[in-house]
């Protein structure tokens, strides 16, 4: 049986009633086409599955029930900061997208020399929320119940500014002398910084080297930015995280 999940951005408890945003809603009701009585399963980012059935589902929304709470925990044991090069269009989609689902714990889209996007103000303010959308969306499928954190698009001097600190820094580079088989087991998670289509430049590296990351080779072949991230996160999770098990 089919369960569907919904996120929602509300305070949820046993015996609540909740008005479904209007999004939330209508993703349930005109696009699945639930009705009154319905089941469904909510949650809020809380580390909660919420049980809950629609008791009102109508043109002017719908109402659901919490009946049921339940602790979820899919998070890996690595946790995983992704500080991405910024991609075009669909490119950065698929790469929030799956790696959400490879259980990546916080997202950092910077802009850097070779950067094809340019963002100005209010455009990197709707690039910010839809990105954020996109991830709800694979905790949706994945079943994630804790929504990774997606920070606003930004420099990557800046960024490198306001990283973990204790955390294991990395940036990919096939020259680089230690592969992910060598590596020693990262105690505070780690920082995996991943260039945009053009990579990084000189200044890029020299700036991501002085702020502590080492090279890491990911096989011979150069990767797109697209499938780069991904084939290291799986591999560090088969590692050191849950894809193993």
């Amino acid at each position: 049986m089919r369960v569907i999940r919904a996120f929602v951005d509300l305070p949820l408890s046993v015996g609540r009633q909740v008005d479904l945003p209007d999004d939330a809603a209508a993703h349930l009701v005109r696009v699945l086409r639930l009705r009154e009585g319905d089941a469904c399963v909510l949650f809020n980012g809380d580390g909660h599955d919420h049980d809950a059935r629609l008791v009102r589902a109508d043109r002017r929304g719908a109402v659901a029930e919490i009946v049921a709470t339940r602790s979820v925990d899919l998070e890996s044991p690595l946790s995983i900061t992704l500080v991405q090069g910024i991609a075009r269009g669909e490119k950065m989609d698929w790469i929030l997208q799956k790696a959400t689902e490879l259980g990546v714990t916080t997202f950092v889209p910077v802009s850097s020399d070779r950067s094809e996007v340019k963002l100005d103000a209010e455009r990197a303010g709707k690039r910010h929320a839809h990105w954020r959308s996109v991830v709800v969306s694979a905790c949706e499928q994945s079943w994630r119940t804790r929504v990774p954190e997606v920070a606003a698009p930004r420099s990557l001097a800046a960024a490198l500014a306001d990283l973990p600190a204790e955390a294991s820094r990395w940036l990919l580079d096939p020259e680089a002398g230690s592969g992910i088989a060598k590596l020693p087991a990262p105690s505070n998670g780690l920082v995996l910084a991943i260039g945009p289509e053009g990579g990084w430049s000189p200044n890029d590296r020299a700036a991501l080297v002085a702020a502590g990351f080492d090279g890491l080779r990911l096989g011979p072949r150069i990767l797109r930015t697209e499938t780069a991230g991904m084939a290291a996160i799986a591999a560090l999770q088969a590692r050191f995280g849950d894809l193993a098990d």
